[in-house]
């Protein structure tokens, strides 16, 4: 299915923009899947086109987009009011469609910013899906970014590399996650932040598709 490309209105602190996405609705969908990019990519990475593409494929439309500072050619992120204007943005639009409840889902920045638009009451999705969540940056525990996650009342889905950098130490990580309202981990053997595996080369789209069953399999136990 070849997704269809549509323009986005958000409303930011400083005024009205658009952002681009991509649309695949698939009729008769189970679900609709709201699916946002890392820092350091956007919606076209390989990564989430064969993840979007196999989700497609075993019967959810997917809404791929970008954030405003991926839209104006910036590398870094801007400020994090503006990623929760898009999240807000990206559920009035569905709304136009009439897709109904949707789950949002994000790849690393995607997925926290997604977190902070539902716990600041900004999204309501019927689930959080994080592809590898960044509770801090490598080797800063210290500071980590998880106050917020237990206001969130919806279902989160961590999926995470057993050697992720970004969640090290571990039990610092399954502190947090015990903290949530209703939270669930499916961890990933061998895997880093990017889910590689050492001494298993696979192209980054075919590591993407290859989540798209576990996640399935969450949204449809939804």
């Amino acid at each position: 299915m070849t997704p269809l490309s549509v323009r986005i209105p958000v409303e930011l602190p400083t005024g009205e923009t658009e952002v681009s996405g991509l649309w695949s609705s698939v009729p008769g969908a189970e679900a609709t899947i709201a699916l946002a990019h890392g820092a350091g990519a956007g919606m076209t990475h390989p990564f989430l086109e064969g993840l979007a593409s196999a989700l497609s494929e075993s019967g959810f439309s997917v809404l791929r987009f970008v954030f405003p500072y991926v839209e104006d050619g910036r590398r870094m992120p801007g400020p994090a009011a503006h990623a929760v204007a898009t999240w807000a943005g990206v559920q009035a639009w569905l709304g136009s469609q009439r897709s109904g409840a949707f789950v949002a889902a994000g790849k690393s920045y995607g997925g926290r910013m997604a977190s902070l638009a539902t716990a600041e009451g900004a999204l309501s999705p019927r689930a959080l899906v994080y592809l590898g969540y960044p509770l801090h940056a490598p080797g800063r525990p210290d500071k980590p970014r998880a106050e917020h996650l237990p206001r969130i009342t919806v279902p989160q889905f961590f999926i995470e590399g057993e050697n992720d950098p970004f969640i090290a130490p571990r039990e610092q990580f399954d502190t947090v996650v015990a903290t949530c309202h209703d939270a669930r981990v499916h961890w990933i053997e061998g895997a880093n932040h990017s889910f590689e595996v050492k001494g298993k080369r696979r192209p980054a789209a075919e590591i993407g598709a290859g989540l798209a069953g576990v996640v399935g399999e969450f949204v449809r136990g939804l």
